[in-house]
């Protein structure tokens, strides 16, 4: 792992680091890359050399010898360390002491830090962040344990347990108060749920939308730049296969009212977008009862056993699902329905 030695702004690479911080930020233009950190006359002419600059000082306020940054950290050239750096990005962020998030677009508050105004300010600012709306933040807001924001000034405005930015953090991004304050119980949360914190969320590149989620999921995957959307297909089936949840089908397309293409693309879904109506699934079934469910991926069709009930009035299949919209009675669980062919069945 290359690591920013925070006195002299070289690059180090340490094989097991144990303290370090990390830098959470949205792309601007003019980024320090990491052929750019070895000549630091030039880095230092980049718009970008500001983050570096005040990511290390920051870090040395924490008395760490270590800085990581996303845009120099990693050696872009090599695919095999740009495949390891996606597939281990989400531990890298929660081993990290401390993540620094830097919103750009937030203005600061011209208010006292702890006057109900700057309260207001960053209740009525913080939700415009571009931050939010990007693939990859998703995992660097969750992973971590200790998150500290600033604004564009370099102000610190709160971390990510403090009682305000926690509330403000979680109507944001859906995301649930429990995950926020404790990573460790992300496998708790049903796969759809999981999903749909990712769905209004976009990526530079298509493929991004699901290796930037690998962490969410715990699971790995090659990286194949050029696949476009397959990539998200490769996600679900990896999810699948490691978690046996199937709140993963749950998804829907709002757009479409009798889903008609479904016939067409199967049981899958085509991005996070569609799982926007899932953020208050929870599995009704033991985690260890969806983990003994076997999937096999066989000819782009998913092979695995399950109870379907009939309906009688027109003879399609019901699929239970196993979880429910937990503002719903506990007896409404989710279903979907299936129609028998030849070949097997299809959504």
């Amino acid at each position: 792992m290359w690591l920013l030695n925070t006195s002299t702004y070289s690059l180090e690479f340490v094989a097991n680091p144990k303290d370090y911080a990390i830098l959470s930020h949205t792309w601007e233009h003019e980024e320090v890359t990491f052929e750019d950190i070895k000549n630091l006359e030039l880095a230092k002419t980049k718009a970008g050399w500001d983050k570096i600059e005040q990511t290390c000082r920051l870090a040395v306020d924490w008395n760490l010898q270590y800085a990581w940054v996303d845009t120099c950290c990693i050696d872009k050239s090599s695919s095999a360390e740009l495949s390891e750096a996606i597939n281990s990005m989400f531990q890298w962020y929660k081993q990290s002491t401390v993540c620094f998030v830097y919103l750009s677009d937030l203005e600061s508050s011209p208010h006292d830090p702890i006057s109900p105004e700057a309260e207001k300010h960053l209740g009525e600012n913080l939700p415009g962040c571009r931050w939010f709306t990007r693939g990859w933040t998703l995992q660097e807001l969750i992973a971590p344990y200790h998150v500290d924001f600033y604004d564009r000034n370099w102000t610190r405005i709160g971390t990510k347990t403090s009682a305000v930015m926690q509330t403000f953090l979680s109507k944001i991004t859906k995301i649930d108060a429990g995950v926020l304050a404790n990573p460790d119980v992300l496998p708790t949360m049903a796969v759809g749920r999981r999903m749909s914190w990712a769905a209004k969320r976009k990526t530079t590149r298509i493929e991004d939308i699901a290796y930037s989620l690998l962490g969410i999921f715990d699971v790995n995957m090659p990286m194949l730049y050029g696949e476009g959307t397959k990539a998200f297909i490769r996600l679900q089936e990896a999810i699948a296969e490691a978690t046996g949840d199937l709140s993963l089908f749950a998804w829907s397309d709002h757009q479409s009212e009798h889903q008609h293409y479904q016939v067409f693309q199967g049981i899958l879904a085509r991005s996070p977008s569609q799982f926007s109506g899932c953020h208050r699934l929870e599995n009704t079934e033991n985690p260890f009862e969806a983990m003994s469910r076997s999937f096999t991926m066989v000819n782009r069709n998913i092979e695995f056993q399950t109870y379907l009930k009939t309906e009688a009035e027109n003879g399609d299949y019901l699929m239970n699902l196993h979880c429910r919209d937990n503002d719903r009675p506990k007896e409404d669980t989710l279903v979907i329905r299936l129609l028998k062919t030849t070949a097997g069945y299809i959504r």
